[in-house]
């Protein structure tokens, strides 16, 4: 288990002196799956994508940009800068704990970023884009990763502003590279999907609760250590609940209401994992929560997803 733990880089992992997962363990394969799950649901969004072998390349090269690579910079990259927390809260990370050298840290930062900005420029290629959409797009998150854990800006340390950044990038940025690929864009689903990261911005808080001791230590302003455990577990699971259920009723007001009960479903059981977990201990129980409740979360997402790409088919769009 310790193993496994180590591999995806989730806290409790054990220590290893083999590079090569050391560096695994840097880019937190745990965290690719919200953003391949995105282009999926960028994809189905889209309303054009069909079964064919240049679809399904296109959507692997597409996921690979988005986990892997510009996941796997985001998350080395604040494991950097985060370095003199994760001594205070999780010693025996890579970096704190020494396994891992600082010049191969930032090689591994930039062969990732790298990696990821051209897998955008050949995915524009492919689709013959006029405008490389899904580089400006991997560009963009790009930007925002690197504010939200560097100085001076470093988001990360700005309550609000940092989790809603985290949030967005890891709904909203994914879905709209999945549906560039296949389609085109439009401020309307831009919209439903920044109002769908405000859920994400939830999902984002959780991960603050275990780090309370190291960022009230070093001043940073988390939501948990700006307002307090028991108010801020009630913000998150608010902003996790009452986004959904808005998007719920907004795929009602627009005809789909198929999709709608579908997502309906989804949120209730979200709701049961919070009261029998994350709300009695966040601290505690803040990865069993997300095992429980976030696959009802990103089958939502697909369910909204599927549901936009219906209305644009049904437009004739």
């Amino acid at each position: 288990m310790d193993a496994s733990k180590q591999l995806l880089g989730f806290k409790g992992a054990a220590e290893t002196d083999d590079v090569w997962k050391i560096r695994v363990q840097l880019t937190k394969p745990g965290t690719w799956v919200p953003l391949i799950w995105g282009v999926m649901c960028g994809a189905a969004a889209s309303g054009h994508y069909e079964w064919n072998l240049d679809n399904v390349g296109k959507a692997l090269l597409c996921m690979t940009m988005s986990g892997p690579f510009l996941t796997g910079y985001t998350q080395t990259i604040n494991d950097w800068y985060d370095r003199e927390i994760d001594a205070i809260n999780e010693p025996y990370r890579p970096i704190p704990s020494g396994l891992i050298s600082e010049n191969e840290v930032k090689a591994q930062i930039a062969v990732l970023l790298v990696g990821g900005w051209l897998c955008a420029l050949q995915l524009d290629r492919w689709c013959e884009h006029d405008f490389p959409i899904v580089l400006a797009l991997s560009l963009f998150g790009s930007y925002i990763s690197y504010i939200y854990s560097a100085p001076p800006l470093k988001l990360k340390a700005e309550g609000w502003k940092g989790c809603y950044a985290l949030g967005s990038s890891y709904i909203a940025l994914p879905w709209w590279a999945g549906m560039a690929t296949f389609g085109q864009l439009t401020p309307d689903v831009m919209f439903l999907t920044v109002l769908y990261s405000i859920a994400g911005l939830g999902i984002a808080i959780v991960n603050d609760f275990k780090s309370i001791e190291g960022d009230r230590e070093l001043g940073l302003q988390s939501l948990p250590v700006a307002f307090g455990i028991e108010k801020a577990k009630w913000i998150t699971v608010s902003t996790i609940d009452i986004t959904q259920l808005f998007v719920a009723c907004y795929l009602r007001a627009i005809g789909e209401e198929t999709y709608s009960n579908v997502l309906f479903c989804l949120i209730f059981p979200q709701i049961f994992f919070q009261f029998k977990f994350f709300l009695p201990d966040p601290i505690k129980n803040d990865v069993k929560y997300q095992a429980s409740a976030q696959p009802f979360l990103v089958f939502g997402l697909l369910t909204t997803g599927l549901a936009w790409g219906h209305h644009i088919n049904a437009l004739g769009m």
